[in-house]
């Protein structure tokens, strides 16, 4: 008899994006063959949010976070904790975000960024759910607005697509954040990244997708999936000199304990 693949979660992917809208369940098929028993799906901009509840509340797997990302902070600056707080009574709503800074294409926007950001660590306090971080080409403003607004009082976090230096890595976990590991870690020139993650202590792990984009290796280049997050894993496990079904049991684990609104995996 065939051994049941352990546990693993995605913790972040795009699935209402039009590249899953014609094999969505087939998609979730596959990575249920591979162990992957819960996704979190996570809308982007408010006009999306119908149609990631709808994925959802259609699939056991699945649930959602909502907010703004940093690319559409311009055009959707009306976002409010309010708005946030009434989609988080949803009960398959895990979580706030993604929302963040990302001056690598839009720093143009950068104080709209700011402004909208602190709107949504305010939901993710007020709602006690994790906040989900992106931060590109930022580190320094990221870090500023961190310290800030932990001093202003607590909220659980998650640096998604974790992929900058090593001191805002120290300060998200010295801060009590988890780091989110992607498809970057498997590529050839992801040594630094590698090497900043093996830093990072196990107990603050998760692994992610991103899909549909960042494919880990042996696929990259191709469309994301969940079913792909096991390569991440696979990484994980080397960074963190563990085996695959002890990093497995480690990196669901942390999801579990922060996305406590998913549930019906029993705790490793």
């Amino acid at each position: 008899m065939m051994q049941k693949p352990p546990a693993i979660i995605d913790s972040h992917c795009h699935l209402d994006f039009p590249q899953f809208s014609d094999d969505l369940d087939a998609l979730v098929d596959r990575a249920r063959q591979v162990g992957v028993q819960r996704m979190l799906t996570i809308c982007t901009r408010p006009g999306s949010v119908d149609r990631t509840i709808e994925i959802a509340e259609a699939h056991e797997e699945i649930y959602f976070a909502a907010g703004v990302h940093p690319h559409y902070a311009a055009e959707e600056a009306d976002c409010s904790v309010d708005e946030l707080l009434s989609l988080a009574t949803h009960p398959k709503m895990a979580g706030i975000g993604e929302s963040g800074l990302d001056f690598h294409y839009t720093s143009k926007t950068a104080r709209a960024q700011l402004d909208l950001f602190r709107v949504h660590i305010e939901a993710a306090r007020q709602s006690q759910l994790p906040l989900i971080v992106h931060s590109r080409a930022a580190d320094e403003a990221m870090m500023k607005t961190l310290r800030e607004e932990f001093d202003k009082g607590p909220f659980k976090c998650v640096m998604h697509c974790y992929s900058s230096g090593a001191q805002l890595a120290r300060l998200a976990v010295d801060l009590g954040c988890y780091l989110s590991m992607s498809g970057i870690v498997t590529f050839k020139n992801a040594g630094s990244l590698r090497e900043v993650f093996s830093e990072v202590p196990a107990n603050r792990v998760l692994v992610e997708t991103d899909a549909p984009y960042l494919a880990p290796e042996p696929s990259r280049g191709k469309r994301n999936e969940p079913a792909l997050v096991r390569h991440v894993v696979q990484a994980g496990a080397r960074i963190a000199g563990m085996d695959y079904a002890a990093f497995a049991a480690q990196s669901t684990g942390n999801f579990l304990r922060l996305f406590t609104r998913v549930h019906g995996i029993p705790s490793p």
